[in-house]
């Protein structure tokens, strides 16, 4: 059987990482380069800051009961995420009823592995982390590559590793996203894929990948946001426990904050969205657009833009309330003045 399987488990690790230097940086002690879609041509599919894929020592990996020789790389990209990329070469003699075995252990890898092999790459590019933080959020997602695929071969055990047969409706929605260009075909599922290309182009893992971590990162800002939020509330009810001198203070504070986290949300999630911008190749905006649906990347945008405005109205609620205190204080002032006046004039005339 020509066949591996692709395992990647993603990682938000920072709010940005600055490519070049991390380039630099592992180009010390292996092998970088930046990713580039192999059978298009670059004006077809532009990739804004392409990131960077350094190749690590291959592994031994225990799957199941048995160890498959693997290929391990890590890929960087500019807003935060780092992949780890296990490449699991299936032996030459592997049947289709071994796959089917596999399959439903093959998500089993001890995490241990990708976790110190992230590590291992986190303290390479540490110098070229911005912001570095604890990864909140990961995906998964499991590549079935083929060089060759026999007719009588069911791709939905693979699917959705399980031996058992399923229902009719459950095989459809299975094979619902099955993509072909020429004597190749992909079918999308959310955390794992059957790409069948016999010309051997990672064109379609890359691709998935790429979506994968736009993916991450908009549900970690959606995750960050509910979190201000929250704080946001926090702090508005703590302020409005002082008195007013002292609250206008705080609101202006809160203000600033909800002003610089707005733009940087809208500035950070634009660049996420506009990373990647494929303008000819029609089969791979119908792959890439095809798994955008299926991961509901438009459900996460909509939750942001929503979590936004409500700062939005907060800000604005905010900004209300500070002018109406701030002319409360100026009329207690201007009837204090009034009153003084009054006073000193009763006291020259006596």
């Amino acid at each position: 059987m020509q066949a591996s399987i692709l395992v990647y488990r993603l990682f938000d690790t920072a709010n940005s990482i600055d490519l070049a230097k991390a380039e630099s940086l592992l180009a010390i002690g292996g092998h970088v380069s930046r990713l580039r879609l192999t059978r298009v041509s670059p004006k077809a599919i532009a990739f804004k800051d392409p990131p960077v894929t350094v190749m690590l020592a291959p592994q031994q990996i225990p799957i199941g009961n048995s160890t498959f020789s693997a290929d391990v790389r890590a890929r960087i990209y500019v807003f935060g995420v780092i992949s780890i990329i296990i490449k699991v070469n299936l032996p030459a003699n592997y049947t289709y009823q071994d796959l089917i075995n596999l399959a439903p252990v093959i998500d089993h890898i001890p995490d241990a592995i990708f976790l110190s092999t992230l590590e291992a790459v986190l303290s390479g590019i540490r110098p070229a982390l911005k912001g570095e933080r604890a990864p909140a959020v990961e995906e998964d997602l499991v590549v079935y590559y083929f060089r060759e695929w026999q007719q009588d071969w069911d791709p939905v055990p693979i699917l959705l590793s399980e031996k058992e047969p399923v229902s009719p409706e459950t095989r459809r929605e299975t094979l619902a996203n099955r993509l072909s260009y020429a004597d190749d075909f992909t079918i999308l599922g959310w955390t794992t894929v059957i790409v069948y290309d016999p010309s051997g182009s990672p064109d379609i893992p890359d691709l998935l990948e790429f979506a994968n971590a736009q993916f991450l990162e908009l549900r970690y800002y959606d995750l960050m946001l509910n979190q201000e939020i929250d704080k946001m509330y926090d702090a508005i009810t703590e302020a409005e426990r002082t008195i007013v001198y002292r609250r206008l203070g705080k609101y202006r504070r809160i203000r600033r904050q909800l002003l610089e986290l707005m733009a940087d949300i809208t500035s950070i999630t634009s660049e996420i969205e506009n990373s990647l911008r494929i303008t000819e190749d029609v089969f791979y905006a119908r792959v890439y657009t095809t798994y955008l649906r299926i991961l509901r990347i438009q459900d996460w945008t909509a939750s942001i833009d929503q979590r936004v405005e409500v700062i939005q109205r907060s800000y604005n609620l905010l900004t209300d309330e500070v002018v109406t205190n701030r002319s409360e204080i100026m009329e207690v002032a201007v009837i204090l003045l009034i009153a003084l006046e009054i006073v000193l004039s009763l006291i020259r005339v006596h």
